[in-house]
């Protein structure tokens, strides 16, 4: 299986040493985004929860875009959240940028805290 490790120029920083996402056996794998500024990867966009998801949301849809898929290919989803009171915030936010009939498979995890002292984080799998 051939597998290729994708880093982009343009597109959300990486807060770490990792690829953007890696393509393997017909799925790409994105590595979890962060509600920073495009282009400081130091910076959260807001402390809202809301405006944070709204942000990882466009960093997904830019890597994906740049790894040739598209959010219409995903199929799994994982949300880590720091504080579980912001569910229904996040996931009002989440499903608008899904067709409700074809929603990804999902984990949502509760963790004690994440990079940058975001609030939410997202990773996910699309198929090529």
């Amino acid at each position: 299986m051939d597998i290729e490790h994708l880093v982009f120029e343009t597109g959300p920083k990486r807060v770490g040493p990792f690829s953007h996402a890696v393509k393997a056996g017909g799925f790409i794998f994105v590595t979890g985004q962060m509600p920073t500024l495009p282009d400081n990867p130091e910076v959260l966009v807001s402390n809202d929860v809301e405006e944070q998801t709204h942000q990882v949301m466009t960093n997904l849809i830019n890597v994906l875009k740049q790894s040739g898929s598209s959010l219409d290919r995903v199929t799994f989803v994982r949300v880590y959240l720091v504080n579980f009171q912001d569910f229904d915030k996040v996931n009002k936010i989440y499903k608008s940028y899904f067709d409700e009939n074809k929603l990804p498979a999902r984990t949502c995890i509760g963790v004690t805290g994440l990079a940058v002292g975001a609030s939410v984080e997202i990773d996910l799998i699309a198929k090529q």
